[in-house]
């Protein structure tokens, strides 16, 4: 049982290195002083297309007989 709980122990003082080590390396990497260069450095994961794609689907809703004629074709398509 004092093994799981080594296991467990280590395990937690490895994530805290591990997190420590990602807080101290990434806060090193970029030079955040100002909100200029922060900025620059975060351009190229900008998207850069000006507006999002908009799909437009132009078509008449079927009436209840023609719907009820898809399903029945359907219906017949899956016994076969």
């Amino acid at each position: 049982m004092k093994v799981l709980k080594n296991f467990e122990a280590l395990f937690i003082v490895v994530l805290g290195l591990a997190c420590a080590a990602n807080f101290a390396l990434d806060s090193t990497a970029v030079d955040e002083s100002t909100p200029a260069n922060a900025a620059a450095a975060l351009a190229p994961m900008i998207a850069t297309t000006p507006g999002m794609q908009v799909v437009v689907v132009s078509a008449k809703r079927l009436s209840a007989a023609e719907k009820a004629a898809s399903l029945e074709e359907e219906r017949k398509a899956r016994k076969i």
